[in-house]
């Protein structure tokens, strides 16, 4: 902070521990060589496509609690806004709306329900833990009785291109009239994930939104005295990041090519320990989008290796649990010192 003719200006805001990014993505570079001396089969190029697809979802919602998290708050409504996007364009699509209109509709609903938490976290000061836990209720609430708790099918090829589509796909025709799978292509929601971290990243690190984010986080009534629009701040984080629940919403129902009202339970934890493990503070100012896609991996990739290994789903609980708990406790160490 600097004072010139009598005005607070901005003049450097954090951008996350570059230390912390490297920890990180050393990790992840040791759990993929430990992985592929349990399992011949983990550094195929099949497997390595099956990881990006799935770990393209905590990828998303993890850019958007990232945003968040640097502010100094918390969402723990993401997964439910993903399974309510999905219903809402599910529903859409059977009222006979086109696919694409129908997806837009279904992220614009998840924007606003992060609209939502961010209006009442500024304007009723109500704590973000506990808005966002009551918009998880509301929205897991509402996607259950808008479908009667049952999944919502048929809704047609175009609306499986999205989860299960790919470029560069390489297929051959055998003599026998069967088609063989040369090379399967970079799945669409990987690109997408690439495509969204580095708006996202750009929007940190190069606009003045991204600055007045992470002058929120670091110290808000500074940044409120220096003229940063705290509460306009703070809803565009939530907004944000309501919209990336919808559009993991859709890559997911895409993927399954059924609406799943029950999806996305428990995906909030994952999404926090993404940004948690690639060096956000849970304290705020500090965080970066390419630290929270090397989390994201690392979830990704644990969970794959495990699976494997034929480790039980229990027990990888367990371990990204204690995964979680590490991270933090680095992130409490760095913020001490």
């Amino acid at each position: 902070m600097s004072n010139t003719n009598g005005n607070t200006k901005l003049r450097f805001l954090p951008t996350g521990s570059s230390l912390h990014k490297l920890s990180a993505l050393l990790t992840l570079l040791l759990l993929i060589l430990a992985f592929s001396f349990t399992s011949p089969a983990f550094l195929s190029v099949n497997n390595g496509l099956t990881v990006l697809l799935q770990t393209s979802v905590i990828g998303l919602l993890a850019i958007g609690m990232t945003l968040v998290i640097i502010t100094g708050g918390i969402d723990l409504s993401v997964g439910s806004v993903l399974a309510l996007s999905g219903v809402v364009t599910g529903l859409a699509i059977k009222a006979g709306l086109p696919v694409m209109p129908a997806m837009a509709f279904g992220i614009i609903a998840g924007a606003f329900c992060g609209f939502i938490n961010g209006l009442v976290i500024t304007k009723l000061r109500i704590t973000p833990f506990v808005a966002t836990l009551g918009m998880m209720m509301i929205a897991r609430g509402v996607a259950l009785q808008l479908t009667g708790a049952a999944p919502i099918s048929r809704l047609g090829e175009a609306f499986g291109q999205l989860g299960n589509g790919s470029f560069f796909r390489i297929v051959e025709m055998q003599a026998n009239g069967f088609p063989k799978v040369i090379f399967p292509g970079i799945p669409y929601p990987a690109v997408l994930l690439v495509v969204m971290a580095l708006i996202g990243g750009f929007l940190l690190q190069r606009r003045q939104i991204g600055r007045h984010i992470f002058s929120v986080g670091s110290n808000e009534e500074a940044a409120r005295l220096s003229g940063v629009k705290v509460d306009r701040t703070k809803i565009w984080a939530y907004t944000a990041s309501g919209a990336l629940a919808g559009l993991a919403g859709m890559v997911l129902m895409s993927r399954l090519v059924t609406v799943q009202p029950n999806e996305g339970v428990m995906y909030e934890l994952d999404a926090i320990a993404a940004s948690v493990i690639g060096g956000a503070s849970l304290m705020g100012g500090v965080g970066s989008i390419s630290g929270s896609m090397i989390g994201a991996f690392i979830i990704g990739v644990l969970r794959n290796g495990l699976n494997m290994a034929g480790t039980s789903a229990f027990i990888q609980q367990i371990i990204i649990g204690i995964v979680v708990i590490g991270a933090v406790y680095i992130d409490q160490i760095r913020n001490r010192n």
